[in-house]
Order: structure tokens, then C-alpha cells, then sequence
């Protein structure tokens, strides 16, 4: 296996597994041929074999790696689940046999190391010369919006996996792009009201901001809702991503006033920084909240500091115990990874199983029409509940988990870290539709 290094030109991986016939049901209207469709972009062409090329661009390295290497092992499983059958992931795309369409999935992963023009560059690489038809990953908001804009160009369908910005599916929406997760608006919403009623309705927030897209649009979202509850926002510090020395942003912090330190840190920057607090005596002194909290951050800060500390995640393992498909999905990760997933992973992992669903929809890889069958609104039921997609802007409704942080004595094991306060309705807490001025361009 060698690594994929855009400037090297080298791919990590190409994987494939068996592949299969399929059968529909008549509930399903498909397009007579696939020869109906004209040529876009690797249409033909990238399905003319026995086999369709997906791209995966992972944050392997940078300020967001751990989620990114989380992310690989999601989508791999569930390749290979789709590619050999595996009747678990049937159980989120119905009409899957083996395979898509018949077609073994083959991949390649690409390392974006957090960088827009990395991810770029690996992306159209694997369109152009591995003739991809469609193109997933991502953690940073910022990359993910760069790589829909080139796959929108490039009429390639893109997959984002981590992306929290509101713009992702807002200002900067595009035709070709979709974004599972939940986004800081919904976030937002969602944990508010909890927090204004753990922590008291009358309280100073001060803010610890990454000055990029997602950390300006989660700001926004969480001033927002907590004014709402009663919350005054006192004051903020911007910090450029992957900062390591937090010192000058966390002394005007201590001098904030605050009672609340909202931290909206992802990453590598939320563990710093909050290591640094508390270095500083300010998580003595101040509550912690982290709206988008990443799957790692507990494990890497410990138990002490997170104790009492309110998040919002995509997805928690013990959802196990309330839901078959999530025992399913932990039990076969557990299994193959000798891990826990996270929800990095687990958003890889759907956003797999429904791109096959889609097309197996659609009856033809031929991009509009895969398009079209997202736009559909169709629900299939997830690890976490029901899941779709929203036409108006491509944003998913997947469910989601409102967190907080154990007190140590009372984890039962090294992975139970959090508690669940609350599932939140993915559906429920969308924004309204154009509310962040999506505008969708053409199909072709």
C-alpha cells in the first residue's frame, strides 16, 4: 500500500471486492438504458466495466488527522460490505445485493492533510485519471467547500463527511454536492436549551473561534440560540486552525468576565486549547461548552477535564442500546477494527451506504439522475433513525447526539466517556430552507 501524495502523484490504495447481479422491484421506475443518458463528465466511460472508481480524500495528517483516519475505516467498511452483500448494510439500502448496480466498487484514498489545494488536487486527480464517479471525505469545512466546487465543475458527484460550516449547504451549495452531518446551526438549536437550563439562563458567554468558515458560522449559530435562552455573549477570540500556543488568546479569556467558555475548537485546536485552560485556571473559574465536539477530543484531554462538559456529536457508541442498527454497525467496526466508532466514522460509513442507494434508485450511475434521486427526500432508516436528504440544498436530516462528559468514577470502561443526554431529530432542526441563500446550479 503507498501513500497518495498530490504533489508525488502517488495513490494510496486501490480496493475492491467481489461483485454481483441485482434484481429491482417493480415500486422502482428505472430508465430503460443506460445508453439513453449522453456522455458527462466519466459517464460512460467510468462504468463501462465490471467495476466504478470512487475517490476518498481523508485529513490523514494535519490538525484534524484522528477524525480523518477514522473516516477511512468507515468508508472502507462499508465498501466492502456493499461489495460482498453483507446483509447489515442492506438494512440501509434495500435494493443492494452485491455491489452497485452489479459493479464492485473500487477506490483510491487520497491524504487532503487538511488543505483545500491538497484536497484539490487529489480529487481531480482521481477524476481525471482514475475516471472516479463520485468523490467523498473531508473534516474542515474549508476543504469540503473547495472540493464541491471543483467536483460541481468537474460534474462529479462529492460526498462531504465532516463539515459543520453553514455555508456548506448555504451560500456555497452546489448542484453536485451533499453533506450528511449536522451543521452548527442545528447544533446549535439543538444544544441551547439544554445548556440554558444545565447551566442556568443568565450567563456570560465569552468565545474561543478557529477564523475560518466553520468557526465564524458556529459562532454565529450559538450566539444565536443561546440570546434566545437568556445568554449574553461578552466577547470572543479569533485564532488561526491548527494554533498550538493559546496563551495570548486565553488571557483576555480569563479577563473576559465570562461565566461560560463556548469553545468552538475542532480537533487538535479544541485539545490545545483545552489543556491550556485549564493550565490557565480557567476551566476552574468557567463552565465548558463545545458545540461541534470531535470524536476524539475525551481521549485525548481525559476524563477529568471533560467531566460535566456539554457537546454535540454525530453519533456515540452506546446509541447501541436504543437502536438494532447501531449495534450492528459498532458491533461489525469492534470487530474488524478493535475500536470503538466514532462519528467521523460513522458518517463515512451511511454516506457510503446511501451514495449506493441512491444509484441503485436511480437505476444508472449517469449523474443527474443519481442527483435526483437524492432530491427525492426518500427515507431509508439509519443507525440512528430515519435519514434523507432535502432537495432545496442537499443538507441531510440524520439524527444526532447532545453529550456530556462522565464524571471518572463512574465509566464503566475506557471508551464510556459520555453520557447521552438527548437524540436530537435531524429533520426537526434544520434551518429553514434558503435560509443561509443556497442557490443549486444546473444538472449539467
Amino acid at each position: 500500500m503507498k501513500d497518495f501524495d498530490p504533489v508525488r502523484r502517488k495513490l494510496i490504495k486501490i480496493g475492491a471486492g467481489a461483485a454481483g447481479g441485482l434484481t429491482f422491484p417493480s415500486m422502482f421506475v428505472r430508465p430503460a438504458l443506460a445508453e439513453a443518458y449522453p456522455a458527462l463528465a466519466n459517464y460512460p466511460e467510468g462504468v463501462s466495466g465490471d467495476s466504478v472508481f470512487v475517490g476518498l480524500t481523508c485529513d490523514l495528517t494535519g490538525v484534524y488527522s484522528p477524525e480523518g483516519v477514522d473516516e477511512r475505516k468507515g468508508y472502507e467498511l462499508a465498501i466492502e460490505q456493499i461489495n460482498t452483500g453483507d446483509s447489515r448494510i442492506k438494512k440501509i439500502s434495500p435494493l443492494t445485493k452485491t455491489g452497485v448496480l452489479g459493479k464492485t466498487i473500487k477506490y483510491g484514498v487520497a491524504d487532503s492533510e487538511t488543505k483545500p489545494n491538497t484536497a484539490v488536487q487529489a480529487a481531480t486527480r482521481f477524476i481525471r485519471e482514475n475516471k472516479a464517479m463520485m468523490i467523498a471525505g473531508t473534516v474542515s469545512s474549508a476543504v469540503a467547500i473547495a472540493l464541491q466546487k471543483v467536483c460541481n465543475r468537474e460534474k462529479t458527484i462529492f460526498l462531504t463527511a465532516i463539515s459543520a460550516s453553514n455555508d456548506t449547504t448555504g451560500a456555497d451549495c452546489q448542484r453536485y454536492g451533499f453533506r450528511l452531518c449536522h451543521t452548527a446551526y442545528q447544533s446549535a438549536k439543538a444544544l441551547a436549551p439544554i445548556v440554558a437550563k444545565a447551566l442556568g439562563k443568565d450567563k456570560k458567554a465569552v468565545y474561543l473561534v478557529p477564523d475560518y468558515t466553520y468557526g465564524h458560522t458556529t459562532r454565529d449559530s450559538m450566539k444565536e440560540f443561546t440570546t434566545q435562552e437568556g445568554w449574553t455573549f461578552v466577547g470572543e477570540q479569533l485564532h488561526p486552525l491548527g494554533t498550538t500556543d493559546f496563551s495570548s488568546y486565553l488571557i483576555n479569556i480569563a479577563n473576559s468576565g465570562a461565566d461560560v467558555l463556548v469553545n468552538v475548537g475542532y480537533g487538535a485546536d479544541a485539545v490545545n486549547s483545552i489543556r491550556q485552560a485549564k493550565q490557565f485556571g480557567i476551566l476552574d473559574k468557567m463552565k465548558l461548552v463545545v458545540p461541534y465536539m470531535s470524536p476524539f477530543l475525551g481521549d485525548a484531554v481525559g476524563p477529568e477535564l471533560m467531566e460535566d462538559v456539554y457537546g454535540v456529536a454525530g453519533f456515540w457508541w452506546t446509541l447501541e442500546d436504543q437502536y438494532p442498527i447501531a449495534k450492528d454497525f459498532v458491533q461489525v467496526f469492534e470487530a474488524k477494527y478493535k475500536e470503538k466508532p466514532r462519528d467521523s466514522a460513522y458518517i463515512a460509513y451511511l454516506n457510503i451506504a446511501l451514495w449506493a442507494d441512491a444509484v441503485e434508485r436511480a437505476g444508472t450511475f449517469y449523474a443527474p439522475e443519481v442527483i435526483k434521486a437524492y432530491e427525492q427526500g426518500v427515507k431509508r432508516e439509519g443507525p440512528v433513525g430515519d435519514v434523507w436528504y432535502r432537495g432545496d440544498d442537499h443538507q441531510g436530516a440524520a439524527n444526532f447526539v447532545v453529550l456530556k462528559g462522565k464524571k471518572p468514577s463512574l465509566m464503566k470502561n475506557k471508551d464510556d466517556r459520555f453520557d447521552i443526554v438527548s437524540v436530537a431529530n435531524g429533520g426537526a432542526n434544520l434551518p429553514p430552507v434558503g435560509h443561509f441563500g443556497c442557490k443549486l446550479g444546473p444538472y449539467t
